[in-house]
């Protein structure tokens, strides 16, 4: 069994955390609040009608957004309160409750790969340290050939960005892009944030 994830501490030393994370994006949603950035950068990258995997979810907000846009959206969290969320506020996709370091979604009857996997809302640093080249290498076992898995974390994080990369690399990624945005900004020695643009190492 895979080491607890940072994610699962926190929740376990304060029940209330992942109810107020759901609260939290449901407020900002009423508000009108921008929360559709990270789907509008990946729907720019894929052909409409792709199949996309959310890979921590949480609550649903950009997997909803994926798949108001037309395209087929599974959405995985391990925190059953998050997708019990995902559930209500966005039917529509597939949520399911799984761990992503032991991640085997054909053998949930789920066979098909993904043509993109989004990664967003800094869960990479969520993770337990011992499992991120685990969780990377499910990412890529999950991908289409050609396929792309998009990756976005802050800095301050206790994840350096050089770490992370020799960790893609460990778990048969490539680098095919790097921006310090979902805006698309171009990346830099000095970026506060990373989204990351990864292949198969094999793939063009």
């Amino acid at each position: 069994m895979a080491e607890p994830s940072n994610w699962n501490v926190i929740a376990a030393g304060n029940p209330d955390h992942s109810t107020w994370y759901v609260e939290r994006f449901r407020a900002m949603a009423a508000a009108g609040d921008d929360l559709a950035g990270e789907a509008r950068c990946i729907d720019a990258m894929v052909a409409r009608g792709s199949r996309i995997l959310d890979a921590g979810c949480g609550p649903g907000r950009v997997g909803a957004h994926l798949a108001a846009a037309g395209h087929q959206v599974v959405g995985v969290d391990a925190d059953p309160i998050l997708i019990a969320a995902a559930e209500e506020d966005h039917p529509g996709p597939v949520w399911i409750v799984a761990d992503l370091a032991e991640l085997d979604l054909p053998a949930l009857g789920i066979d098909e790969p993904f043509d993109a996997i989004v990664c967003a809302g800094n869960v990479m640093t969520f993770l337990a340290p011992s499992t991120r080249v685990a969780v990377l290498d499910r990412m890529r076992g999950h991908l289409a050939a050609e396929g792309r898995a998009v990756i976005g974390f802050g800095a301050g994080r206790d994840y350096a960005f050089e770490e992370f990369f020799a960790d893609a690399a460990s778990a048969g990624l490539a680098i095919d892009l790097l921006l310090s945005s979902w805006d698309l900004r171009p990346f830099t020695d000095s970026a506060e944030f990373l989204v990351a643009v990864l292949r198969h190492p094999e793939s063009r």
